[in-house]
């Protein structure tokens, strides 16, 4: 099981428990991941660590000073 770490820009776009897909970026140096249809983005992921699966499901969602984090996980 994998965990990530995803921003989400507003509140109510993903509940918990909410299976969800994602497409995957790539930068010069990382891989990035998005949560269709960019509903939140992960940060940067170096290129050794790069993420297989392409489904998961929403674990916690949490709301701080800087916006919404979604957690969610991935079986690989």
């Amino acid at each position: 099981m994998r965990t990530m770490l995803f921003k989400m820009e507003r509140q109510g776009l993903l509940e918990v428990g909410q299976k969800v897909t994602v497409t995957e970026g790539v930068l010069p140096s990382n891989y990035y991941y998005t949560i269709d249809p960019a509903l939140a983005m992960s940060g940067n992921i170096p290129f050794p660590q790069r993420m297989l699966a392409r489904e998961g499901v929403v674990t916690n969602i949490e709301e701080n000073d800087r916006g919404f984090y979604v957690t969610a996980e991935f079986d690989e």
